[in-house]
């Protein structure tokens, strides 16, 4: 028995399908204690979108340390934070004419979906908040609320109330106009549902099963939301800060959210660092009333306003776009070639296959990882392999990783998935 079976709780997960001791990393490429070498098309689940250890980042961050720059503050003012503010509004709010006040909740996704269910309840004066089917807001009891999945909602161990889960854009099938069924709750007066404080919603459902919302079900989400005064809240914490390509999942859409949530890559190098955006008129917190003993953590401000460089032009969004269309093309012929019943799904650097035969995500992604290869699966019953490479990734290690996959896939068709290629 190894140190972390002995000591470490069994709620331990992602080990269990990467059983390797993980020592050094850099780019997209991680390096076991054994000296083997695993390309990554997981990013820490989508916090490391420039990449593991990358040079810009780092060498700030080295800098601010061996000066001594303070590194915690609570939400008293610093150099660190008042760098990252006037460079987000500079690199990212004011380009998209984005008029927001930015909150700095506790450290990570699920401390910003709280944030904001509680900012929506207290300006609204109400209490139910629509989510959607597939849904995942993060851990916490308020997130789990507003989250699909069931065994991960049955770990609350208390009743999860003043939610409504509707279905999600696709969910009843391409011919059918989910939005539907919600503008009908809210028209009849006789639905049984009250006027919501918010609707929560991710453009594209990671763990749900990379299921994408399309701009037009978007649109005219926010036209119900508007006309029914119901606050809109986006969950940008996997999809935003690049990974479908925009800065912001709903760029394209041209969507303004009421509140947005951010955290996983905002902070550009693993550090914990999340925010809430939303609305100045929104703004309606006293001193206070929500707080945290880690929101703002200033080494955090210092890589984040680093990773900003990443967005003061084009580059990144277009690379993110071509890159993602090279590996469409890809999976959708090793899916046409194997006459393997299975979908791409996906915008950008988040893409999916989902296959029919829900045990052959889990089956590849093992396969995969005797390859050399770490990636992971989503949806409820783990149909779905996950690709979430990082965004900085050449196209020579990207199409190695296709490759990878590829011949897992093939292995696996033959029965045999540790067969080589």
């Amino acid at each position: 028995m190894n140190i972390f079976e002995q000591l470490e709780s069994e709620v331990r997960g992602y080990c269990r399908n990467f059983p390797a001791v993980f020592d050094t990393a850099k780019g997209a490429w991680m390096t076991d204690v054994d000296g083997r070498r695993y390309l990554d098309f997981f990013a820490g689940a989508g916090v490391l979108n420039y990449g593991h250890n990358p040079d810009r980042i780092k060498s700030v961050l080295i800098d601010y340390l061996t000066r001594d720059g303070i590194t915690h503050t609570l939400d008293m003012y610093s150099v660190a934070k008042q760098n990252f503010l006037e460079r987000f509004h500079e690199v990212i709010l004011a380009p998209r004419a984005l008029d927001y006040k930015i909150q700095f909740p506790g450290p990570t996704g699920t401390n910003a979906v709280e944030a904001a269910l509680k900012l929506a309840r207290k300006v609204t004066g109400r209490e139910r908040v629509v989510s959607f089917t597939n849904a995942f807001h993060g851990m916490t009891l308020g997130s789990l609320a507003v989250t699909g999945n069931g065994f991960k909602r049955a770990g609350a161990g208390v009743p999860l109330n003043h939610t409504m889960a509707v279905p999600f854009d696709g969910y009843l099938g391409n011919h059918v106009d989910t939005l539907d069924y919600l503008e009908a709750m809210l028209v009849d007066d006789g639905s049984g549902l009250d006027t919501p404080a918010a609707v929560i919603l991710e453009t594209v459902q990671a763990e749900g099963g990379v299921n994408v919302a399309s701009d037009e079900w978007l649109r005219r989400l926010r036209d119900i939301t508007k006309a029914h005064d119901i606050l809109l809240i986006v969950d940008d914490i996997q999809v935003g800060c690049g990974r479908t390509g925009g800065f912001f999942s709903f760029e394209s859409s041209g969507i303004v959210p009421d509140i947005v949530t951010l955290s996983k890559s905002l902070s550009g190098y693993g550090l914990p660092l999340a925010l809430v955006m939303f609305r100045p008129e929104l703004d309606q917190w006293a001193p206070g009333e929500h707080n945290g003993t880690f929101r703002g953590h200033c080494p955090a401000f210092v890589t984040a306003t680093a990773a900003l460089d990443f967005w003061k032009d084009a580059w990144l969004e277009k690379s993110v776009k071509a890159k993602g269309k090279l590996a469409v093309e890809r999976l959708c012929k090793m899916v046409k070639n194997f006459g393997v019943k299975a979908e791409v799904r996906g915008r950008g650097l988040i893409l999916g296959l989902a296959f029919e035969d829900t045990e052959l995500a889990g089956t590849i992604s093992a396969a995969c990882f005797e390859r050399g290869l770490i990636i992971e699966t989503a949806g409820i019953n783990d149909e779905v392999l996950k690709l979430l490479p990082s965004l900085t990734i050449s196209e020579e290690e990207l199409e190695k990783g296709l490759d990878i996959i590829e011949a897992s896939l093939k292995a696996t068709m033959k029965g045999d998935s540790r067969s080589a290629a």
